[in-house]
């Protein structure tokens, strides 16, 4: 994939899938960690996580659970979802 690291790719997938969706709907880490992935997603959990936290840092997208915002920084527990800004 152009040299472009895991992390990256599950960026940008956020990004587009998200983008996609739009503001009024979200989408789970895991849509990324597939796209990204193939059928070895489950193994890139983990870093879909952390893809989605740098991007909530950085303004771009909410995390969220239960409808509510998560701060990045704050530790999570249990299924999350993203929606872009």
């Amino acid at each position: 994939m152009g040299g472009r690291s895991n992390a990256d790719r599950l960026r940008a997938a956020i990004l587009s899938l998200a983008g996609v969706r739009g503001p009024s709907s979200s989408i789970c880490p895991s849509d990324a960690a597939r796209a990204v992935g193939g059928d070895g997603w489950r193994d890139l959990m983990d870093d879909a996580r952390d893809a989605a936290r740098t991007l909530a840092r950085a303004g771009l997208v909410d995390v969220t659970q239960k409808g509510s915002v998560v701060d990045p920084g704050a530790p999570w527990r249990g299924p999350v979802r993203i929606r872009i800004r």
